[in-house]
């Protein structure tokens, strides 16, 4: 019964929350608690793109692999990751991001990660959901996976068979790309 009342919850807060035509298939949890998280705590902003709307459905970044979006995705982790993972998410205050070793491992996935990134982590690694949209979060979670320079079969889920056909591990020194001219627009940077 009690997963019952937590699953519908979760539906109640994604309803709540505007989540706007996405089919809820996942549920999220604290990363620490195993608590499910309210996405009503999060303010609307993002919940309305087709990336968040996938990701609620089926729990994958549909911004991962692509180009056009790692622009916004750096922007935004700079601003708001790199003083504790360090610029190329190698690690200094936080744990590295980059490599194929998670302190919580579920952040192998992106159903994880962004459970991590929205509701926070031990230590100094508190809930994002005030600070960044959800949008920015599976930007940034793209950039993030961009950064990945471990082999491709230690990756873990996020690195599907479609990604590992065009992987290579980050070299530290290729620039971000920027996003053309028929990026979508939640990947424009200003």
């Amino acid at each position: 019964m009690r997963g019952a009342t937590a699953k519908a919850a979760a539906a109640v807060a994604l309803i709540a929350a505007g989540v706007v035509g996405a089919k809820a298939a996942i549920t999220l949890n604290n990363a620490v608690t195993g608590e499910v998280l309210n996405l009503e705590e999060a303010g609307p902003e993002g919940k309305d793109t087709e990336a968040f709307k996938t990701f609620i459905e089926t729990g994958r970044n549909i911004y991962n692999g692509k180009a056009d979006c790692l622009a916004k995705g750096e922007q935004t982790y700079l601003a708001m990751c790199s003083g504790c993972h360090g610029q190329k998410a190698e690690g200094k205050l936080g744990p590295g991001l980059n490599d194929s070793y998670w302190t919580y491992p579920q952040g192998a996935t992106d159903k994880g990660f962004f459970e991590i990134i929205f509701g926070g982590a031990s230590g100094q690694m508190g809930p994002m959901y005030g600070a960044m949209n959800v949008d920015d979060m599976l930007l940034t979670m793209a950039w993030v996976r961009h950064l990945y320079k471990d082999k491709p079969e230690d990756a873990g889920e996020w690195l599907t068979d479609e990604l590992k056909a065009s992987f290579k591990p980050y070299d530290g020194k290729t620039p971000t790309p920027k996003p053309g001219a028929n990026a979508p627009e939640t990947c424009k940077v200003e």
